[in-house]
């Protein structure tokens, strides 16, 4: 209270300064303006004198100013100003006249002490405004701006609650004793049991940590304070500690509550790492270190974080008392992503023939932002359709245009790559339908899509896959390398449109190699570069590979192996469906789409009786 009174009554003095100096100059314009001078010319100036029509005089070093004789005693006599010109016979003339003549000097003072009085005034005014846009005042020290920029919501301004929160349920159980705790601490205290001091949530982007966030304080019903990491680090040195610390005296004013730190990464960066450090960022986080380990944890504040890159971390930030807890949030199965398809189209008007089973079994891999997407670019489908509800197809489309990209209508293919095209992905199709345990196609297309992608084959899983066999990721392989060796069975050479595959044919065959150890020659060792962290797991820094230069030619060599292997299965089996390879492609050139049953009744019709059996 003080501080504000303090704040207004120098905001007044400084405002009757300034009303009191512009009407000093107001009344002085006023003043001079009030004698109504007349400017003539000095020859008119001359005319008057020579006719005995002058009654006065003032002269300045610049003007004249002067009163000419009433014609009448009654009426006003006129002032008159002209400007001084170097006339040495002009004395002589007025005293010959009589005319009462006198020198002035005009004080320029309040011209002068304007000059340099309001540009400082200026100068003051846009320094206070700049000082309350930053957030400093009379009372708030001279650092205000170190104030925490955490957004405060109470109970009525969270909407969300844990049913809104679908496809993370182990996640979710874990929160459940978070959000009793916040509701009944007195339950946990009176046994002396102490909650966890920070809970981090992990996971991949978009799997619903801030969500969660917000259903944990939406259900609890306390204040919930949310800041982004990368929010405590400003230009001034010692900013982001003094954030650290008002965000914190905050929170035990306003307890129970929530402090959310979303992308704790940028924060909790670990110390003393790299080629040059970061003091301000460093300095934070001692103090977001010292915050956490200074505060009671029965005074009910509850920190939690969310983060993608839980590896770069601070160990500081992650032992026993601070981030005591971690909680993953994963990317979700197939039961998951349907009922987070269930949540996202409740405001969705559905068609009945809508199956959101079938929509959720083709996106695999994908989070819960994904999805929302697919379901809002399926309601935008149906609108420009203009229809009223959302259809399968709808659904289907905005999977294809997730997965591959837009539809290219503008992007005109010649006929002969068309033909190219249409046998590169019915020769993926194929391999992919004969071979056992891989995914089995859903759709073909040689409409152009997305950046580059020409065409593309639609393979949706049956199930959730985590663990992948050798014969299997050799499968992988050979489907990869399907639609390259169709061209060249088909036009004899190959073509650039291979080039995605092949990128994704040679990744697979390495990872076999140098982390998996499927490797005959090298055996079951792992020999994955150390210096490239994964998810979830911390590694040692370095630099370059820690194996000799002759592994890595055996390792090479190893991968070539692969390679050439599926493409010489390859080149036998479609050479076998030759037939096959041509009629589907000459449907998929008429039809510029088909489906993977279409494709396996033309194979077995073709077939029939034909005796080959799939590999």
């Amino acid at each position: 209270m003080y501080n504000s009174v303090m704040d207004k009554k120098q905001r007044i003095s400084i405002w009757y300064f300034l009303i009191a100096f512009w009407l000093l100059i107001i009344f002085q314009e006023v003043y001079l303006a009030s004698q109504h001078l007349d400017e003539v010319p000095y020859s008119q100036f001359k005319i008057w004198l020579a006719e005995d029509k002058v009654d006065e005089i003032a002269i300045t070093d610049t003007e004249i100013n002067g009163k000419l004789k009433p014609e009448t005693p009654d009426k006003e006599p006129q002032w008159f100003k002209t400007i001084r010109v170097d006339d040495p016979n002009l004395v002589k003339q007025l005293e010959e006249k009589g005319v009462e003549y006198a020198g002035v000097i005009v004080s320029t003072l309040w011209r002068d002490v304007a000059s340099w009085v309001i540009p400082i005034l200026i100068f003051a005014g846009v320094w206070f405004w700049l000082l309350r846009k930053m957030g400093q005042g009379a009372g708030g020290g001279f650092m205000r701006i170190g104030q925490s920029k955490a957004k405060i919501y109470v109970e009525k301004d969270i909407k969300v609650k844990m049913s809104d929160v679908a496809g993370v349920d182990e996640a979710k159980d874990e929160l459940v004793e978070v959000i009793e705790f916040l509701k009944t601490p007195q339950k946990f205290t009176r046994i002396g049991g102490r909650i966890p001091k920070g809970v981090l949530l992990v996971g991949p982007p978009g799997t619903g940590k801030t969500l969660l966030a917000k259903a944990i304080a939406g259900e609890s019903g306390v204040t919930f304070f949310s800041i982004s990491g990368s929010e405590f680090v400003e230009m001034f040195v010692g900013v982001g500690a003094a954030r650290v610390r008002d965000l914190f005296e905050q929170a035990k004013g306003k307890a129970p509550c929530i402090i959310f730190i979303d992308e704790l990464d940028a924060l909790g960066k670990a110390r003393g790492t790299g080629p040059m450090t970061h003091e301000e960022r460093e300095q934070t986080l001692n103090q977001l270190l010292v915050e956490m380990d200074g505060f009671d944890p029965k005074v009910g504040v509850i920190i939690l974080a969310a983060t993608n890159r839980p590896e770069i971390l601070d160990p500081a930030l992650m032992r026993a008392g601070r981030f005591d807890r971690q909680v993953l949030v994963d990317r979700p199965d197939r039961k998951g992503r349907e009922a987070i398809l269930k949540i996202h189209s409740k405001i969705i008007q559905m068609g009945p023939d809508v199956k959101l089973e079938n929509i959720a079994a083709m996106t695999p891999g994908m989070v819960g932002a994904d999805l929302a997407n697919i379901i809002n670019e399926g309601a935008l489908l149906a609108v420009r359709r203009d229809r009223e509800i959302v259809e399968q197809r709808d659904l289907e489309e905005a999977v294809e245009r997730v997965v591959a990209g837009l539809e290219k209508k503008n992007r005109i293919l010649s006929q002969e790559e068309r033909r190219r095209v249409a046998h590169h992905e019915i020769g993926h199709a194929l391999v992919a339908l004969s071979l056992k345990g891989v995914d089995p196609v859903q759709k073909i297309s040689i409409i152009p899509r997305g950046i580059a992608a020409l065409g593309y084959t639609l393979q949706t899983p049956t199930e959730d896959r985590y663990l992948l066999t050798r014969s299997e990721l050799e499968n992988k392989i050979a489907v990869l390398l399907g639609g390259r060796i169709a061209e060249e069975i088909v036009f004899g050479e190959a073509s650039t449109g291979a080039a995605d595959d092949l990128q994704k044919a040679t990744n697979i065959a390495k990872r076999m190699v140098k982390d998996y150890g499927m490797s005959d020659l090298l055996g079951t060792v792992s020999l994955e570069n150390a210096a490239q962290p994964t998810f979830l797991q911390t590694r040692e820094s370095s630099y370059g590979h820690e194996y000799s230069e002759e592994t890595a030619r055996e390792i090479d060599q190893e991968v070539r192996k692969f390679i050439d292997n599926q493409a010489n299965r390859v080149k036998d089996l479609l050479t076998e469906l030759k037939p096959v390879l041509l009629e589907a492609a000459q449907v998929l050139m008429t039809k510029e789409t088909m489906t993977g049953d279409d494709l396996r009744a033309l194979m077995e019709g073709r077939e029939k009786g034909a005796g080959l059996q799939t590999i």
